[in-house]
């Protein structure tokens, strides 16, 4: 299992929010590209990077800094937030980013999850964001018809292999993952899973390897001290 420890941008800096709240808002660094050469020190192999602004507005307004930590660190970068046409993905492509999420286009753009499912295979990847049990969408402030299962079984017709589930309700707030969901999805469907929100100990991590998943994703337990990165990788190798 892979260990992709997160980078969420807001206006040019590493910040965590808690719960999808954006007025609830830490941040952790003025200068992303310093997180992530710590986080190549660590070992990682990906980082997952999230433009708040993009996601809730649409746009890459965090581009640059996206590409900075590509360029300067090696490692592969997955990049998600207001990525919503073939025009961004491209962009995104052509500056180093090894995988795109879609996430608010997954739902809305059926059109566009299929064109670039077709041009990039699997460096396309969907986000799906539950809240209340539904798919979040723009920058999760609002919620789409789809169930998490509709969702999975439709980005899986699409041609879609990867995909980022987060309980919104466990992200940032150090309660421990959603294991009951990602035990459901690994055993209903044939895709890689990335787990996203509350990966906040080593025990996580042990139980999500177990089960089957492709990743995990881990935020505020990093940027705490509640795991130790290096730790982490080695566990879920």
């Amino acid at each position: 299992m892979l260990i992709l420890p997160a980078i969420d941008l807001y206006e040019g800096k590493a910040v965590r929010l808690y719960k999808g709240d954006y007025n609830q808002m830490t941040v952790y660094d003025d200068n992303p590209v310093n997180t992530a050469l710590k986080f190549k020190e660590a070992g990682a192999e990906w980082i997952h990077m999230v433009d708040l602004e993009g996601a809730r507005g649409g746009g890459t307004p965090n581009r640059d800094i996206v590409a900075a930590v590509a360029a300067e660190t090696g490692i592969k970068v997955e990049i998600g937030g207001g990525i919503r046409s073939m025009e961004v993905i491209r962009d995104y492509m052509k500056a180093g980013v090894s995988r795109v999420i879609l996430g608010t286009a997954a739902v809305t753009d059926e059109s566009l999850v299929t064109e670039a499912a077709f041009e990039y295979g699997g460096r396309i990847a969907a986000g799906a964001d539950i809240r209340d049990g539904c798919v979040a969408i723009k920058g999760w402030t609002e919620k789409s018809s789809y169930t998490l299962t509709e969702f999975c079984r439709k980005m899986q017709n699409a041609g879609i292999g990867t995909m980022i589930c987060t309980d919104v309700s466990r992200d940032g707030a150090m309660q421990g993952t959603n294991r009951e969901m990602y035990a459901h999805l690994a055993g209903e469907f044939g895709m890689n899973f990335i787990a996203s929100g509350g990966v906040s100990t080593l025990d996580d991590v042990r139980a999500l390897r177990d089960m089957g998943m492709y990743g995990a994703i881990i935020g505020k337990a990093y940027y705490t001290g509640a795991i130790d990165l290096a730790e982490a990788i080695r566990e879920a190798k």
